[in-house]
């Protein structure tokens, strides 16, 4: 944990900016009955009892934030791949952060967000270009899952 603590304190660089990622998969419900529309003296009235909702899906919800710069990007997918979170890393490189030196991130142990995903989604050298650029990817624990140590993964 102290590794994630050290990242969190350094002082901001907008060359090497620290970027803090999660992702959550998101249940899609729907109202079995439509709520009462508002009306004057009385609040819209909608079933508040979880057994009348309709399951619609699911959906992954990605969100990306640079806690010292006060900048986020939140993205909806229909799915959770290592396809997906390669295109996302993709994103954050090439349109968030095109112009920094090396993009520190700060993120979960998931077993989608490897190196092996950008090789697996994209040609390797591209890929390898994508490592590169996130010079540092350090994980946090993920105490959802019975993780109690961090690891730290160097592309480099």
């Amino acid at each position: 944990m102290e590794d994630v603590l050290a990242i969190y304190a350094r002082p901001y660089d907008p060359a090497r900016p620290v970027v803090c990622m999660d992702e959550k998969p998101y249940q899609l419900l729907d109202h079995a009955r439509a709520p009462l529309p508002a009306r004057p003296g009385h609040d819209t009235c909608q079933d508040s009892e979880y057994s009348e909702y309709i399951r619609c899906g699911t959906c992954s919800i990605f969100v990306w934030v640079e806690p010292l710069r006060g900048w986020r990007r939140v993205q909806a997918l229909s799915q959770r791949t290592r396809i997906d979170w390669a295109g996302q890393i993709k994103q954050l490189l090439s349109v968030d952060y095109p112009d920094a030196e090396a993009v520190v991130l700060v993120m979960d142990n998931l077993n989608t967000h490897t190196i092996a995903s950008l090789y697996e989604a994209f040609e390797p050298e591209e890929a390898f270009a994508l490592a590169t650029n996130a010079s540092r990817s350090t994980t946090r624990p993920n105490t959802g899952h019975g993780s109690t140590s961090p690891r730290s993964n160097s592309p480099r």
